[in-house]
């Protein structure tokens, strides 16, 4: 039986921490479920998952469907489609199996990428490349996460380029339902024709772009990663991008700042999976509003920065050992009115 390579390449960057990222394990797990009912899937799909933040891996082989089993996704700083690409470029050489005169191939596979953000590496080599070679041997569906994402780029690799929002409650199983629906419409059609369409989409959840909007000027969020002093495991504040409306007698004008949306735990390979490239990039603590506790041991502030420039936890006034330099550290209510900056990540 010919096979039908379903690879999944998804953005696991800082900005996807919390429900994001369980709605996408969740729903990659619905996705295989619902497909098992399908006797057609069943015989032909297999199944592949690429995860990218600051690095990309493979972290499911293509494997037959019936014995998938839907990976843990991890978390990293970072949206480097460019290695993404790659990686996915690696895997349709290495594992998706070309005709020959003596035997017929896999099916033509198909691709879904699914990102909330904008490429933090330079894809173009890695996007001329695709096009190039791989455009016309892969079905690539690009579901961009949310209007943060870059359409533009988006649309220079493939003409299925769209847009989901998950604005009311019930669309984002509605999204699973249509990925389960197009990847069993795929199965059926196989052997038809080399075309292969995409299930019926529900304009109220989605937009095909082919004209991408423009850009955004201002990011959606910005994350910052820090260290209990207890335990020293590290967390990561998300703090999500709010415009306020400012006005005197004389002017009115809009401000950007970032409100916290939470703060997560973190597991240590957060950091092998972000981006090894030295950043600059600070922000202003006054920008930010609002102060979570530590998810690890309760302390009062997670917003607390060492001398050394990273940030930890706290309960209030005190001495404490920074859990980055090891140091010891006496904190005091700061007053000083023009805040501080600190490294925030890559998103």
């Amino acid at each position: 039986m010919r096979r039908l390579p379903v690879f999944f390449v998804l953005d696991c960057s800082e900005s996807m921490v919390g429900d994001s990222l369980q709605k996408m394990e969740d729903g990659l797990q619905a996705i295989v479920r619902a497909l098992r009912t399908d006797p057609h899937a069943l015989e032909t799909v297999y199944i592949s998952v690429i995860a990218f933040a600051g690095v990309a891996k493979t972290i499911a082989p293509l494997v037959e469907l019936v014995s998938f089993y839907p990976p843990k996704l991890p978390l990293g700083g970072g949206t480097s489609l460019g290695v993404a690409l790659e990686t996915l470029m690696a895997e349709l050489d290495s594992s998706v199996v070309k005709t020959t005169p003596d035997r017929k191939g896999d099916w033509k596979p198909i691709v879904y990428l699914f990102t909330d953000g904008r490429p933090t590496d330079n894809p173009n080599t890695a996007i001329d490349r695709w096009n190039a070679k791989y455009a016309k041997k892969a079905t690539l569906i690009a579901v961009g996460l949310g209007q943060s994402v870059d359409f533009e780029t988006l649309g220079r690799l493939t003409e299925n380029a769209m847009m989901f929002e998950d604005s009311q409650e019930g669309d984002f199983k509605k999204f699973i339902n249509w990925v389960t629906a197009s990847v069993v419409a795929q199965s059926k059609s196989v052997g038809e024709s080399d075309a292969q369409s995409l299930a019926n989409i529900d304009a109220s959840l989605m937009r095909i772009f082919k004209n991408p909007p423009s850009k955004q000027a201002d990011e959606a969020c910005i994350t910052l990663v820090g260290r209990c002093q207890k335990t020293r495991k590290p967390y990561l504040m998300k703090y999500d991008r709010a415009i306020q409306n400012v006005a005197t007698q004389d002017f009115k004008l809009q401000v950007s700042r970032f409100e916290i949306a939470g703060c997560y735990p973190l597991e240590e390979d957060y950091f092998i999976w972000s981006d090894p490239r030295a950043m600059d990039l600070k922000v202003n603590s006054e920008d930010l509003i609002g102060t979570p506790g530590c998810p690890h041991c309760g302390n009062y502030t997670a917003f607390a920065a060492c001398g050394c420039g990273k940030l930890m936890c706290i309960n209030g006034p005190e001495e404490a050992f920074c859990p980055w330099c090891k140091k010891l550290v006496s904190f005091s209510f700061s007053g000083n009115d023009g805040g501080f900056d600190v490294g925030r990540g890559r998103g």
